[in-house]
């Protein structure tokens, strides 16, 4: 047997115990996923797929697409999925235009205040989002804080119909995204080397131009992770949509809320949670493949 034979030997059972090791550590973290999420998907997925009869009994056990036809082909439902996926789509465009200038100051400041700055990003975090969104309704409501300082300004002679309005949904939902925003791109910016930024300038490029072709390339790993993280959010919400919005503004979230326990309606239910999914994947796996592709050409 050759030196070269046996020196391969230990190396082979080295990696063989590595990656026993690893399996070792990742096999606990996938078993509770797989209990804890995916099992419960399963399930409601088949019962996405059961019959609803009213006047016999919650459920009738069955295998059809009727629940998915049945949305698909009203377009009260459809009109609802075209709402949330709208605002959701404005909601990551106004987190990203007003979160990376100041994500950007975060990344580059050299103030002692920096760390002041950032638990005031994180801070809104620690407040759960039905206690948001009752904080904006003393501000949006017809006598909360909003309308009361604009007529005792002089500015209006009747309160502005805020509450309860799209304007409402999509104010809330941004205040709730915007520190998700802001952290996932100060954490991308923080790790571009600023001398790339000074070797731009120092060429002759004007801020627009060094954002263009220097900042934003090099911060779109950051710019795909917000924004992604942004977009499921929005378009999951319930608190904010309704709290802010009130019993006919409707998004996916709240409806699937109503389908479970007021209509005790469960199949339809989880089709209606199954679609919101799949739309929700589809749009993000779409966008992070277009980006992708800009990238690489």
């Amino acid at each position: 047997m050759t030196d070269t034979a046996l020196a391969h030997g230990p190396v082979v059972e080295r990696r063989r115990g590595e990656s026993l090791t690893a399996t070792a550590l990742l096999a606990p973290a996938t078993i509770f996923v797989a209990l804890c999420l995916l099992a419960p998907l399963v399930i409601l997925f088949r019962y996405s797929l059961n019959e609803f009869v009213p006047t016999k009994k919650m459920m009738v056990e069955a295998v059809t697409v009727a629940n998915y036809v049945k949305f698909f082909t009203d377009p009260y439902y459809t009109a609802i999925l075209a709402t949330t996926v709208r605002i959701a789509v404005m909601v990551t465009l106004a987190c990203l235009i007003l979160g990376f200038p100041l994500a950007y100051v975060m990344a580059r400041t050299q103030s002692r205040f920096k760390n002041l700055l950032i638990i005031l990003t994180v801070l809104p975090l620690f407040v759960g989002n039905a206690v948001r969104a009752a904080g904006w309704m003393t501000i949006f409501g017809s006598k909360g804080f909003f309308n009361t300082t604009l007529q005792w300004l002089g500015l209006i002679d009747k309160p502005l119909e805020i509450m309860f309005t799209e304007k409402a949904v999509i104010i809330g939902i941004i205040a709730v995204n915007l520190p998700f925003m802001v952290l996932t791109l100060q954490s991308v910016i923080e790790s571009i080397d600023r001398a790339v930024e000074e070797a731009a300038f120092s060429l002759g490029a004007p801020p627009a131009t060094m954002f263009r072709r220097v900042l934003w390339p090099l911060a779109l790993p950051g710019i795909l992770a917000g924004t992604i993280l942004t977009f499921i959010l929005a378009m999951n919400a319930y608190a904010t949509p309704f709290l802010l919005g009130g019993p006919l503004f409707k998004m996916m979230a709240p409806l699937v809320y109503n389908q479970f326990t007021q209509q005790t309606n469960w199949p339809f239910g989880g089709a209606i949670a199954f679609i919101l999914m799949t739309v929700t994947l589809g749009l993000t796996l779409a966008a992070n493949l277009l980006i992708q592709r800009r990238r690489a050409s």
